[in-house]
This record gives C-alpha cells, structure tokens and sequence, in this order.
C-alpha cells in the first residue's frame, strides 16, 4: 500500500510539471542558433556583472523634517587669520537672545605670520577645492558623508619653515557654544566690553584711513548623518559675502571689522546611507535572466520565419510548368491501334 500511495504521489507530481521536456533526438541544431545563444549567454553575463556593481554600491537618502530639538547648542568651529596684531582685535558672539559669549570661553589668540608657508598654502589650495566642487557636484559631498569626514584633514598644518620674521597677524582659532536662534559672530579693533544694553569694542589704534568691512550671511541647515560608518549630528551652511570700504567722508558709514550673521533653518536634513535588499537584487538578476531568454527565442523564431518564407519564394520561382504547345504547331496525330499497325505493314 505505501508503495502504491507513493506512486501515486509521484505521478501526481509529474503531471504537475510545467516545463515539458523534448527529447534529445527532436532537438534540431544549427549554426545560427548557436550564434544567438553565444549573443545572449555573453549578455547575460555583462548584465550580471553590472547588476552585482550596483548591489555592492550604494546611496544617499535625503529626508526632511522640522527641527525639534530647540534646546541644545550650536558649536561653531573657527579659524580665522588677521592681519592686525593680537592686542588690536576682538572677537565675540550676540545673537537674538542678547546672550554675549565672549572669545575668551574657547577662542585661543596665537600671534602668527600672516603670509602661509608652502605647505599650508597646499592645505588652503585643497579646502578651496572641495568647497568650490561641493558648489558643482552634489555627489561629491555624497563621497564625503559616506567616507565619514575623513577625506581632508580642517585643521591648519604647523609651519614647516623656521622664519625669523616677526608675528604681524593674529590667529583666533577654536570653538564656540552658542544657542541654537540667529546671531552674530564678529571680529573687529579693538576688545570687546560688556555692558547692560549690549557690548561695545575699545579701540585704541586705526591704522588706516579706509577701512573694510567683510560681511558674510551664513544659513544653517541642522543634518542627522547616519551611514554604515558613523552617525552624526551636523551642519550644514550656505553663505553670501559682502564687501565694502569704511569711508564716513565719502558717506560709508558703519565698522571695519569681520561679521557673520548666520540663521538657522527650521527644518532638519536628515541623510541615511542605503543599500540594495539581497532579494531584490535575486528578483532583478532573475529578470535579467528570463527576459534575456525570453527575447533572442522570440528574435531567433521571427528571424527563421523571415528567412522561411524568402526562401520559399525562391523555390517556387525555380520551378516552371511544362507547356504543351511546341514551336506553335499541335500534336493532332491520333494514337495508333493494332488494326492500323496491320495495314500499314
């Protein structure tokens, strides 16, 4: 009985099956079959090799959403070069609030060269280019986020030339904790003095007539970075500059000094690093497979169904029917009998 059932299961089975299978001997080979199945199996090959390319790659998803989080801090990273001297200048932050945070919470002033040395003017030359192809190419910044910050190193090289010139410019560089609303970070003559309706800067020396003001309009976007390497709390920022010269005889009236005035946006970029499901690189592969197969049969079938019928019409043509008129003359003679056969002998 169990020998019976499982034949019986078997045979179910069997005609259940759905890919019918030809013998061998009614299977008709040729050259040109041959030739379409090279084709395919070498474009099948080329597309998987791409299609595993695209799996092992992968990519930046950019989502927004409003910003919730009011109540932290901003740090603002800052390294800046003046071609004043230590003692003439003075930078702090106001913002909205009428919070001051003075340069002296994490600024730190280093008496310095102005003019760069060889090796720090490469290290300027290289930020300059990232950031003028970052203006160009989204998918540069991409390549950045994915390699975790760590393409070009933001800090300022040491110098490597043992100069006897003496400092003429002051270095401000560090950082700075501010609240997250719009405010203002300047450097300007003179050190900064607070008092109850805001701060002021005491200047003791101008050593121009005509003075520059450089104004910079920064818009800072907050962005959640979360990739296969790290995951961040970043910025990022747009900015707009300004120039002009401090003239109050010519009617140019205002200070001579640095002024960045940023903003911060109230929606939040949050960049996520994506890849490839693993089934659905199978379902895409599969695609690429039957369709492949599915095509070059249906091109070799129209194909062999063109050449038929061309070569058909050939054929015919070849054959021509016999007529029965011959150089225009009929064939009237009867048939002999046997009796005619006797009388003419």
């Amino acid at each position: 009985m169990r020998r019976l059932s499982r034949k019986k299961t078997l045979n179910l089975v069997k005609e259940l099956d759905a890919f019918p299978k030809v013998p061998v001997s009614y299977v008709e080979t040729s050259a040109v079959g041959g030739t379409v199945s090279l084709i395919a199996f070498t474009t099948m090959a080329l597309l998987t090799i791409m299609e595993f390319s695209v799996y092992q790659d992968t990519w930046m998803k950019y989502e927004y959403e409003v910003d919730k989080d009011f109540s932290s801090k901003l740090r603002i990273n800052i390294d800046i070069t003046v071609a004043m001297k230590c003692q003439y200048v003075g930078a702090d932050v106001l913002d909205l609030a009428e919070t001051m945070v003075a340069a002296a919470d994490g600024l730190v002033y280093e008496s310095v060269i102005f003019d760069l040395s060889p090796q720090q003017r490469e290290w300027q030359r290289l930020l300059q280019t990232i950031q003028s192809r970052l203006q160009e190419e989204h998918s540069l910044q991409d390549v950045i986020f994915k390699s975790a910050f760590k393409s070009a190193s933001t800090a300022l090289p040491p110098r490597e030339d043992n100069s006897l010139q003496p400092p003429d410019a002051c270095r401000i560089h560090g950082h700075l904790y501010v609240n997250k609303v719009a405010g203002n970070f300047h450097i300007t003559v003179g050190k900064a003095i607070p008092h109850p309706r805001g701060h002021a800067h005491l200047a003791a020396l101008v050593s121009h007539d005509y003075n520059q003001m450089f104004q910079y309009f920064i818009t800072v976007v907050p962005t959640k970075l979360n990739t296969y390497r790290i995951s961040a709390d970043t910025h990022q920022f747009s900015v707009t500059e300004r120039e002009r010269a401090i003239n109050h005889a010519a009617g140019s009236h205002g200070v001579s000094g640095i002024f960045m005035k940023y903003d911060l946006s109230s929606l939040m970029v949050t960049v996520t690093e994506e890849h490839m499901p693993f089934w659905q690189f199978l379902v895409r592969l599969c695609g690429i497979i039957g369709g492949i197969f599915s095509t070059t049969g249906m091109l070799h079938g129209i194909g062999k169904f063109i050449v038929e019928i061309i070569c058909c019409r050939f054929r015919l043509g070849a054959y021509k029917p016999v007529s029965s008129v011959q150089d225009g003359h009929t064939n009237n003679h009867l048939p002999l009998t046997k009796n005619s056969i006797h009388s003419v002998s």
